[in-house]
């Protein structure tokens, strides 16, 4: 009898391991944003090759299933007009050209040991910013404090990660010479400035502009087996000041968001612990609402928008381990740590998680030069500058503030053209740049966001003890 039950305790230890290691899918969903630079310019052609390159890795689960800098290859797959408004504003300031926007859509991903991997993404336009990828350094011009023991530590990979977040959103408008002088690739940049200004010309989409080309279909790599020892911790409480990467579900904006609005977001690269348990997989969806709500203003006030996260939702088919399962969900609080605008205006974070649109002071100098140019365009009493005609310069300068090559050119034909011209032009810069409504806190859909988690504050500790008459009323 003994022998008996022995051999099938023995039999199904054999047949039914214990289990060790569970098996999760490597999956990068539909909808995941390929975030990708242009590495060359692109000109705005039906079926127009694109070659772009990975800002940021993609991940599934909880490793990086493929590497910042993989290329990714596709085309212009539609050429569209631009919207009405736009084109009325570009033909009042002399730009006769039959304006379009180039959509892109990306078919290959090259991973850097050659492989090719088919894809497909929805149409995307390039997005107002630039990507400037950091320059190696020059040998000699390294710190000796990074190369002494080979090992910068957590810290100085948080600083190069930092500095990479910042050159991912320098602005990418090329409005001002001070772009042209400060920013990388001057020649392009001038050639499109000049260029720019003439009654027609060729349309193209600037070297480093980024694209968020969203998967139309999934991307699998396989799947792995994950020891149960390392899932101890999933989806527990967050430690305090840990920071994940996310991305926006929904678009968001100060002029339209209210207080109580739902936000949702997803992790796009998995949290682990000190220890390097992992705490929260890709995938994982935060949710919050809207404390704080102000549209812009007149004369450049910014919009304001605040929100904060507090509930946290583990992808499907991740549980949390039976050990931590019974335990009631601690509800977290997540505030906004950095983000990335979606709108034509630069924003800013302030410690407590509040963003507001924010304006370079460097737009006050268009009207001032605007404001010169006019008072220039109307002296043109004659013989005063050895000229018959008035001065010809002046005027030419007036007609140009006003309506570009062809204003300069109208100018030419009367001395009062050239002075109505300029006038013009200032009227429109000074309400432009001084009077016109500022700029909203706009959030578009899959907009990059880093949100820090924190405990939540205890309820403060009454300074009066029970049962004391102290403080009492009697």
């Amino acid at each position: 009898m003994y022998t008996l039950l022995f051999a099938l305790l023995f039999l199904f230890a054999v047949c039914v391991p214990a289990q060790t290691d569970k098996s999760f899918p490597l999956v990068v969903a539909p909808g995941a944003p390929l975030r990708v630079y242009l590495t060359k310019r692109l000109t705005k052609r039906q079926d127009e090759p694109v070659h772009a390159k990975l800002i940021e890795p993609l991940f599934a689960f909880d490793r990086e299933v493929v590497p910042v800098g993989s290329e990714v290859i596709g085309s212009v797959s539609r050429l569209e007009s631009v919207p009405k408004m736009r084109r009325f504003m570009a033909i009042i300031n002399g730009d006769f050209t039959p304006l379009h926007e180039a959509q892109v859509a990306f078919t290959t991903l090259v991973l850097p040991d050659g492989r090719k991997i088919d894809l497909r993404t929805h149409e995307s336009l390039g997005l107002n910013t630039l990507f400037v990828p950091e320059q190696p350094k020059k040998p000699g011009k390294q710190s000796p404090q990074k190369t002494s023991n080979g090992n910068g530590g957590v810290m100085e990979t948080a600083k190069q990660e930092a500095k990479r977040q910042i050159n991912s959103t320098i602005n990418g408008r090329t409005r001002g010479v001070a772009d042209m002088v400060r920013g990388p690739n001057k020649k392009e940049r001038l050639e499109e400035f000049l260029v720019m200004k003439l009654p027609y010309h060729p349309q193209w989409v600037r070297k480093g502009t980024r694209f968020d080309a969203e998967l139309e279909t999934p991307l699998s790599f396989g799947s792995v087996n994950v020891k149960m020892a390392d899932l101890k911790l999933v989806g527990t409480q967050p430690p305090a000041d840990s920071v994940v990467h996310a991305r926006l579900l929904a678009p968001l904006s100060s002029s339209s968001a209210a207080p109580g609005q739902k936000v949702e977001a997803v992790i796009s690269q998995p949290l682990f612990s000190p220890d390097h348990k992992l705490i929260l997989p890709e995938g994982t969806h935060v949710t919050g609402s809207v404390t704080l709500a102000k549209t812009a203003r007149s004369f450049h006030r910014g919009g304001r928008l605040r929100f904060n996260f507090q509930n946290i939702d583990l992808p499907p088919g991740v549980e949390r381990p039976v050990e931590v399962a019974e335990r009631p969900i601690i509800k977290t609080q997540g505030t906004l740590d950095a983000a990335e605008s979606g709108g034509a205006t630069d924003i800013a974070v302030d410690k407590e998680g509040g963003v507001k649109a924010t304006e370079p002071k460097t737009r006050w100098i268009a009207p001032a030069l605007s404001v010169l140019i006019a008072m220039k365009s109307a002296d043109n009493d004659e013989g005063r500058h050895g000229q018959t005609e008035g001065n010809v310069g002046g005027r030419t300068l007036g007609g140009g503030s006003g309506f570009g090559l062809l204003g300069a050119a109208a100018a030419q034909s009367s001395r009062y053209v050239g002075t109505a011209l300029g006038f013009y032009g200032m009227a429109w810069s000074v309400y432009n740049g001084v009077v016109a409504r500022g700029g909203e806190v706009e959030f578009q859909h899959n907009a990059a966001m880093d949100i820090r988690f924190g405990s939540r504050t205890p309820a403060p500790v009454s300074k009066f003890v029970p049962g004391s008459t102290v403080g009492r009323v009697q």
